[in-house]
């Protein structure tokens, strides 16, 4: 009865020990957090932070928000089921979103990265505040199929998000302007800044381009950059870069504008993260970096407004690229990866 006895108690004490731990990781995860930090080698966000500054109440609501089922008409799609961290939260394996009812969208998921500074939102633009992007899928019938006004009211039914958004804003009041808020909070920390490009460019130590790397970054410069424009690698424009029309036709930035000098011309992604998030364009035709070098070697389509980058004086479309251009190429781009952005714990669902 002894021996039982003080394995109880010896039990019992571990039990408290892990738990003494536990909170001490929760005490240390708070202290750390430190809000919404410029990296050194990036230009000054785009985003008006001063309206809507990051505290980790707003970003811990956020968080939570974005992957809450309840966003969605049947309570089953969160924006974090067709935006993956491991995937530098877009939708790997598919070519389009899939919504609630398996319901197929129309493009492709965008990666949820540095979002800070873009003008600009969707494949084919109308949206220009990230505060009001949430809006979007939500409401997209291939989406969440759901409205705004029935997600506050099923949010105010949940016993942990009133206590949240007074944490977050003062008062457990649960609106449509806090819940876009908290989830722009959430979405300005998916920041990705610490890849192998990243370390050289800040001349930290040891860090430094092979030699096919830096002949990558050279080819980069001269073929690529005009559009991907460092360090975002993204100029933020909408562009026709010669794709051929989807079965649907979808006309990208002119279903927003109805300006004919908008046919075909969709947002220019960034090429940060470019091995996590296949497949590639705004309809994820291609599967592979090699199928998007083809593409522009020889298969740039003359649809109307392409975009002049794309236009050679001799008559002749696309950006010429050799096998050994591609390689190189392939090699530099890699370069723009971050492996910390995609395990990142703070970022994943809790």
């Amino acid at each position: 009865m002894k021996k039982r006895a003080l394995w109880i108690v010896l039990l019992c004490f571990g039990v408290m020990l892990y738990a003494c731990k536990k909170e001490s990781e929760k005490q240390d995860e708070v202290s750390t957090f430190s809000g919404f930090k410029k990296p050194g080698n990036f230009p000054e966000p785009q985003y008006k932070l001063a309206n809507n500054p990051v505290t980790e109440a707003g970003f811990l609501l956020g968080r939570s928000l974005f992957y809450e089922p309840r966003l969605s008409r049947n309570n089953t799609i969160s924006c974090g089921s067709c935006h993956i961290q491991s995937s530098a939260f877009t939708q790997h394996g598919h070519d389009v979103s899939h919504g609630i009812e398996d319901r197929l969208g129309t493009r492709n998921s965008p990666p949820i990265m540095n979002l800070a500074w873009n003008k600009a939102f969707m494949w084919g633009g109308g949206i220009f505040d990230l505060d009001l992007q949430p809006i979007a899928p939500i409401t997209a019938h291939e989406e969440m199929d759901e409205s705004v006004e029935n997600v506050m009211v099923k949010l105010r039914q949940v016993s942990k998000y009133p206590s949240m958004f007074k944490a977050a804003f003062g008062s457990d009041e649960i609106t449509t302007a806090r819940f876009m808020k908290a989830l722009s909070q959430f979405m300005l920390m998916c920041v990705s800044a610490d890849s192998k490009y990243d370390k050289v460019m800040r001349k930290e130590a040891g860090a430094s381009f092979t030699a096919d790397e830096q002949a990558g970054y050279e080819l980069f410069k001269a073929k690529c950059a005009a559009c991907h424009t460092e360090p975002l690698f993204t100029d933020g424009a909408f562009r026709n870069n010669g794709l051929g029309p989807s079965p649907i036709d979808d006309q990208g930035l002119y279903t927003a504008t109805l300006q004919a000098t908008d046919r075909y011309k969709f947002k220019v992604p960034s090429l940060r993260n470019v091995s996590y998030t296949a497949p590639y364009m705004h309809d994820g035709r291609f599967l592979s970096l090699n199928a998007v070098f083809e593409h522009y070697n020889s298969d740039v389509q003359a649809t109307p407004n392409l975009d002049p980058l794309l236009q050679q004086s001799s008559g002749t479309k696309g950006i010429v690229l050799s096998a050994d251009d591609r390689s190189k190429l392939t090699s530099f781009l890699k370069t723009l990866d971050d492996p910390d952005f995609i395990t990142r714990k703070e970022l994943a669902e809790q």
